[in-house]
């Protein structure tokens, strides 16, 4: 952890060392250098290291001190640590210790970790459980940003709740704190009557305080009065731009734009063909991403090699990830380039326009070799407070998923949510009774969807119909812990029965995922830190997912290419987004509160409405 006084001592330290008047404890030579700074090479350079930090780089041989040990590599060329600029760990679903054997071969060393899904389950211990794993010997540096979505509206509870007071405490006890999380809520930003306005404008005020980023997301806000508000705001940056359009215009009205992969290239390809030269004010942000994606297309890595692949210069894509996210996070006395003071994080690389990752050194260590991490990762025994998070209250049934009609009904008017349903108004459907209760309607695409709180401990859920998703196969359902950004436990299936089941499954291994075939449990999937994360390699988590997948390829799953995104097809692992609150949605589905008793609630407005009637 860096605070005040340590730094000093170090950097005390580190001066004499500069100076060859104490000794180092090695040098690592390269046939190349990137300096971030001036986007320029230098050839045959050394780096001079003293305990995890950089003393001295210059010529080979210019430094006038001794050291311990010389280490060669006179093929490779040297590039700062590659750095996250907005990051979500947890989506990874591995704990930090194993985060850190996963990425940092593929160049990642250092990540600002937008902490409002941990920040959601355990919002005390935030600073806690991101610090342990470096506590502990891991040499991943995590920056954490505690989120301003805790709530995420104020329709939603348990887990965690930050205002002033929380965030003044966070940025006081450590330098690694670099800002608050992405504000995502920006009905609740501009409109004073917002029952999130207080609460969130008293963490903008602690952040500014403290001279730290207020991080930005301004999902679907395009026209220029809301972006140049968005900006006036104080809110410093973007990564939800999807065109290059959208991202001109926020680039333009002084917003640090963060990219992410899957709007890269016509992104770029518009920028560069609006004669951009100046890239100093955008990153690229990985946000959010798996480990069996990681281990398929790499981490910061597959961000850089897609900006080259798109057109952009080398050196560019590299300070995209090094010294524009550390300037923006105003992290650079620690991060984004290679220089004196800074932490001896070092890739070296063997291919530039392919960015072939050689070695990764961290620390002022070899961490990797190729892909292959090789350092001892940490163990960690977790503790209660992180793992014992899914607090269901007992066991639930069939009739705690039920829709009851009032007596003498034979079909009732019903209120139906989709994926990603971004619309003024929610749909409506009448749908058939049966036994007192309101009925499915398959032939229709509409299944039934849960939200379970997995904080109150009382056996409390919210229940309504969805269209275009979920199981058509009989007695199947699926539930999962990952639900952003509360991250109660979701659940949609084909029977109140088979959800039942999968709920009681979920709650039983302490979170994560768990789908039900024909009202049995067929899958499982372990997150047993927070509900979000497992402690183990990502190998070993990708083997559990990928039986999960292929038991959930035996199931027919619901779909609407009409309204639904190409990948909504087959396992609806997405639906794990679908249940944002932030904006731009409107009526969406929470745990049922005394404020909105049936869970049904226009996040913009406040209104609620009867599920059926």
């Amino acid at each position: 952890m860096i605070n005040a006084k340590s730094e000093v001592l170090i950097r005390q330290k580190l001066t004499l060392v500069a100076l060859g008047k104490a000794p180092a404890d090695r040098i690592l030579r390269v046939g190349r250098l990137l300096d971030t700074a001036t986007r320029t090479w230098a050839e045959n350079q050394e780096i001079v290291i003293k305990g995890d930090r950089i003393a001295y780089v210059g010529p080979a041989g210019s430094w006038p001190g001794t050291a311990d040990a010389i280490v060669d590599r006179p093929s490779l060329m040297a590039i700062p640590g590659l750095g996250e600029v907005h990051k979500h760990i947890e989506s990874s679903h591995l704990t930090p210790e194993w985060e850190a054997a996963l990425v940092m071969p593929r160049g990642n060393t250092w990540t600002c970790e937008a902490s409002h899904e941990f920040s959601n389950v355990r919002g005390s211990r935030t600073l806690e459980f991101w610090m342990a794993a470096r506590q502990h010997g891991s040499p991943l540096k995590i920056f954490p940003l505690p989120g301003s979505a805790v709530p995420p509206t104020a329709y939603e509870h348990g887990g965690g709740w930050f205002g002033y007071d929380e965030q003044k405490s966070f940025l006081k006890d450590s330098l690694m704190v670099a800002g608050l999380d992405e504000v995502m809520d920006w009905p609740a930003v501009w409109n004073p009557e917002n029952a999130s306005h207080a609460r969130l404008w008293g963490m903008i005020e602690a952040t500014f305080e403290a001279r730290g980023v207020v991080e930005g997301h301004a999902a679907g806000l395009r026209d220029l009065p809301t972006i140049n508000a968005f900006a006036a705001a104080g809110l410093a940056s973007d990564h939800e731009a999807w065109t290059a359009e959208e991202f001109w215009d926020k680039l333009s009205h002084g917003l640090f734009m963060e990219l992410r992969p899957h709007s890269m290239p016509d992104v770029i390809k518009g920028l560069l063909q609006r004669g951009l030269s100046d890239w100093s004010q955008i990153a690229f942000a990985t946000d959010d991403r798996s480990a069996s994606e990681t281990l398929q297309k790499g981490a910061t890595d597959y961000n850089v090699r897609l900006a080259i692949q798109s057109g952009l210069a080398p050196e560019i894509a590299i300070q995209c990830v090094t010294i524009n996210p550390a300037r923006h996070m105003r992290l650079t006395p620690w991060v984004g380039s290679i220089a004196p003071g800074r932490f001896a994080d070092i890739v070296l690389l063997s291919d530039l326009e392919n960015f072939e990752i050689a070695e990764v050194w961290a620390d002022g260590r070899q961490v990797s070799e190729g892909k292959r991490y090789i350092l001892d990762v940490p163990q960690i025994d977790w503790p209660e407070w992180a793992r014992n998070t899914v607090q269901i209250g007992g066991e639930l049934t069939a009739a705690d998923f039920a829709i009851e009609a009032p007596a003498g009904r034979t079909t009732m008017m019903a209120a139906v949510l989709r994926p990603f349903h971004w619309e003024d108004s929610f749909l409506t459907y009448e749908l058939p009774v049966e036994e007192g209760r309101v009925q499915r309607d398959t032939g229709r695409n509409i299944t039934k969807f849960a939200i379970v709180d997995r904080f109150s401990g009382k056996k409390s859920l919210s229940k309504m119909f969805w269209a275009g998703t979920g199981p058509r196969t009989p007695d199947c359902a699926l539930a999962s812990s990952l639900a952003h950004d509360k991250h109660n436990v979701w659940c949609v299936g084909s029977s109140d029965e088979a959800m039942a089941m999968a709920v009681n499954a979920l709650a039983e291994i302490g979170g994560g995922w768990a789908l039900v075939r024909d009202n049995k449990v067929v899958a499982t999937v372990r997150y047993e830190v927070a509900g979000l994360m497992s402690s183990r390699s990502a190998e070993d988590l990708d083997a559990d997912m990928q039986r999960l997948y292929a038991e959930g390829d035996k199931i027919d799953w619901m779909f609407e290419p009409s309204s639904s995104p190409r990948w909504w097809a087959g396992f609806p692992e997405r639906l794990a987004f679908a249940t944002l609150t932030c904006a731009p949605w409107r009526w969406v589905l929470v745990a049922p509160s005394d404020d909105v008793p049936q869970g049904l609630v226009n996040v913009a407005t406040g209104e609620t409405h009867p599920i059926v009637w």
